[in-house]
C-alpha cells in the first residue's frame, strides 16, 4: 500500500518550473501553487501581466492534489438551513458561483487541452438516515421554487438501487452539473498552461518574508531569492509556512483522508456505482466515493477529526475508512487497498470561502471542502479583481473575525470530533 496521493503518484512532475528562486520585479506575485494560484496565474498571464508564482513544495501538491477528485456544484451544508442563515438571496448567489466554478473548470480543460478525464457524471447526495432525506427534500423544494437549480432531482430509496449498489441509504438528491477528473493531471495542466504564457512558477520556494513597501507593492522573499511585486495574491490555504499569522487564526486545518482500492472489474463497478456518480453522504463524519479512471474505487471521508496528515496518522484513518467502505459495500471485504493518503482542508467557521484585501494583500482561501471548483473559479475571479474589473460583494459576510481561543494550533479538534460523532448517532 502506497502512503501517498494517487493523483500525485499517477501524474508526471511539472517540467516547466523556473529554476532557482525569484528575482527582479513582477506585476503580480502569487503565493501558493494550488488551483487558486495556478488559475489566477493563467488568467493574469493571459491578460499580459508579468506573474511570479511561489510554491513551497510542488505545484498542486497540497490540498489540490490530495482531495477526493470531485468537482461538485451545490453546498456540503443543507441548502435550506444555509438560506436561513445567509438569507435566500445571498445563498442563491453563492450557489450559482459554485455552479460557475464547475463551468470554469470545464472551460479551462477544453481551452487548454488538459487531458485529465473530466466528466460531468453528477453528484448524488445520499441520506444516511431517514430523517436526513426529509432535509434533502426540503432543500430540493427550495432550489426548485427559487429557480436556483431546477435540474436537481430527488432519488427516493425505491430507485436508489439504480444509482448505488448498497442498501445503507434512504434516498438522495442528484446534482447533474457536478463532474469529476484526475486532480494531478489537472493541476499539472494548469501549471503548464500558465507557464506557456510566460508565468514564472517557482517550486520548492516557501515564502519566508513579506514586506510592504507602499500601497499594494510588496517585497516577497524566499530562501532562494526575492521579487518586488506591484500586487500580491495569497492563495495558501492552511499553509503553516510563512508570515501569515493573521490568516492562520481564521482557518482551521482539518484532516481529510482517502483510500483507493486495487483495480476492480467493470462488472463489479457496475454493481457498486452503475452510473459512476460522485457520491457523498449526509453524516458529519462524511463518507464519499467515486470510480477512478483505472477502475479503482476511491473512498474518502473525515474518519477522524485530526489536524495532522503523515503516514502514521493517515494509516489510522485509512483503517477506519476501510471499515466504512466494507459497511457500505460488503463485497469489498477482501479487496486490496493500494493507496492511502491524507490532506488538510482549510475550514472557516461557516464553511464558506473568504476573499478580499488586507493591508495591501489580496487573498482567496477557506474553501472548506469545496476547493476544486471554487479554487479554480476564485483564482480566475481574483485576476479580475486585481485588474479592477470585478468586486467581491457576492462573498461579503462582514468582518472576517478570528476564531476565539485559536492561535494556529487546533487543540479543540478532538472535542469537536467527539461532539459530531455523538450527533451522528442521535440525529
Amino acid at each position: 500500500m502506497k502512503m501517498h496521493s494517487y493523483w500525485l503518484d499517477t501524474a508526471p512532475p511539472f517540467a516547466a518550473a523556473a529554476p532557482g528562486g525569484p528575482e527582479g520585479t513582477a506585476d503580480v506575485a502569487i503565493i501558493g501553487g494550488g488551483f487558486t494560484g495556478l488559475s489566477a496565474a493563467l488568467a493574469l498571464a493571459k491578460k499580459g501581466a508579468s506573474v511570479v508564482l511561489l510554491e513551497a513544495d510542488r505545484v498542486a501538491g497540497a490540498a489540490s492534489g490530495r482531495n477526493g477528485g470531485m468537482c461538485n456544484n451545490g453546498f456540503a451544508q443543507d441548502y435550506y438551513g444555509l438560506s436561513n442563515v445567509l438569507g435566500q438571496e445571498r445563498a442563491a448567489l453563492l450557489y450559482k458561483a459554485f455552479d460557475a466554478g464547475v463551468d470554469k473548470v470545464e472551460s479551462i480543460v477544453r481551452e487548454e487541452g488538459i487531458d485529465c478525464y473530466f466528466q460531468r457524471v453528477g453528484k448524488l447526495k445520499v441520506a444516511a438516515k431517514p430523517e436526513h432525506y426529509d432535509k434533502i427534500m426540503r432543500s430540493h423544494a427550495l432550489l426548485v421554487k427559487q429557480g436556483v437549480d431546477p435540474e436537481t432531482r430527488l432519488i427516493p430509496r425505491s430507485e436508489l438501487g439504480d444509482e448505488v449498489g448498497t442498501d445503507c441509504y434512504y434516498g438522495g438528491m442528484l446534482y447533474p452539473k457536478s463532474a469529476n477528473m484526475h486532480m494531478g493531471l489537472y493541476g499539472q495542466g494548469l501549471a503548464e498552461a500558465a507557464a506557456r504564457r510566460s508565468a514564472r512558477i517557482y517550486q520548492n520556494n516557501p515564502v519566508t518574508g513579506l514586506r510592504r513597501l507602499s500601497g499594494q507593492v510588496h517585497e516577497v522573499t524566499t530562501a532562494h531569492g526575492s521579487v518586488r511585486a506591484n500586487q500580491v495574491l495569497l492563495a495558501t490555504g492552511t499553509s503553516r509556512i510563512g508570515p501569515l499569522g493573521w490568516f492562520k487564526r481564521r482557518m482551521i486545518p482539518v484532516g481529510a483522508f482517502i483510500i483507493a482500492t486495487e483495480p476492480l472489474s467493470t462488472e463489479q463497478l457496475d454493481r457498486l456505482t452503475p452510473r459512476r456518480r460522485n457520491i457523498t453522504d449526509t453524516r458529519n463524519f462524511v463518507s464519499y466515493f467515486r470510480a477512478l479512471p483505472d477502475n479503482r474505487l476511491l473512498f474518502g471521508g473525515r474518519a477522524r477529526f485530526s489536524s495532522r496528515s503523515d503516514p502514521a496518522s493517515d494509516a489510522k484513518s485509512g483503517a477506519i475508512l476501510r471499515q466504512s467502505m466494507v459497511t457500505v459495500f460488503p463485497e469489498l471485504a477482501d479487496t486490496r487497498i493500494d493507496y492511502c493518503w491524507g490532506g488538510m482542508v482549510d475550514m472557516t467557521q461557516d464553511r464558506l470561502p473568504r476573499a478580499g484585501e488586507r493591508d495591501g494583500l489580496f487573498y482567496s482561501m477557506g474553501y472548506s471542502g469545496h476547493g476544486t471548483q471554487m479554487a479554480t473559479y476564485m483564482g480566475a475571479f481574483m485576476a479580475e479583481v486585481l485588474d479592477g474589473r470585478a468586486d467581491l460583494s457576492f462573498l461579503d459576510r462582514g468582518e472576517w473575525k478570528g476564531i476565539p481561543g485559536y492561535f494556529g494550533t487546533p487543540w479543540f479538534l478532538p472535542f469537536v470530533g467527539a461532539y459530531y460523532r455523538y450527533q451522528d448517532k442521535i440525529r
